[in-house]
């Protein structure tokens, strides 16, 4: 083969090689190829819960290996701080069976009153904080802290997302509601209901 020849040759395999690998136009010749091709300008999901977060005030925490976020609790009650009332002791504050009490409407459906009162998680010494069977101190923020004293397989599962809900999905950055943003601390118990729509038919059918 003379040089002219194989220059010739080499030009070809140089123009075919160009034509026929055309990943600027997304065509490739193998699934492999794609992938390479596709992915050099990849940097993680661009699924992101972001957008659906906006608005929503939120803190993160940590919890064994999980971090995520949660919505901001102190805000959203009424009455925070508990000292803008609770100006003095708690035994001086106590009212007589004649006065009704600030907080007459609350009534404990959460475990045996032999078992849980009042004092259970409020300290009345220290009333913008919860606390712990023990004594230590809980912000109201992590009240989840003082609900997986006893509850904690339902603890557990939560930590991991398999208990209760999302503030937004599934898509990063991950925010959870809290034990308090579905069931009432008081009374955490859901009521039994009928459906919020039932089959009419049957009922005609049952007269």
């Amino acid at each position: 083969m003379n040089r002219k020849n194989y220059i010739y040759i080499l030009g070809c395999i140089f123009l075919f090689v160009s034509f026929s690998c055309k990943h600027s136009e997304n065509e490739y010749h193998s699934l492999t190829d794609k992938i390479e091709g596709e992915s050099k300008n990849y940097h993680g999901t661009s699924i992101s819960s972001e957008q659906l977060l906006e608005g929503i005030e939120s803190i993160e925490i940590t919890e064994g290996n999980h971090t995520f976020l949660i919505p901001e609790r102190k805000k959203q009650i009424k009455s925070y701080a508990c000292t803008e009332c609770h100006t003095r002791p708690l035994q001086e504050l106590k009212s007589n069976d004649t006065i009704k009490k600030a907080h007459w409407d609350i009534k404990l459906a959460h475990a045996d009153l032999n078992t849980m009162n009042c004092i259970t998680c409020h300290n009345g010494d220290d009333m913008d904080n919860l606390k712990s069977l023990t004594g230590s101190t809980i912000d109201f923020n992590r009240s989840y802290q003082l609900c997986s004293q006893c509850h904690s397989k339902q603890f557990e599962d939560w930590k991991g997302g398999a208990h209760g809900k999302k503030v937004a999905g599934w898509a990063p950055p991950r925010a959870s509601m809290t034990c308090v943003n579905c069931h009432n601390p008081h009374k955490p118990g859901f009521d039994t209901r009928w459906p919020a729509r039932f089959n009419t038919q049957k009922v005609k059918e049952r007269e």
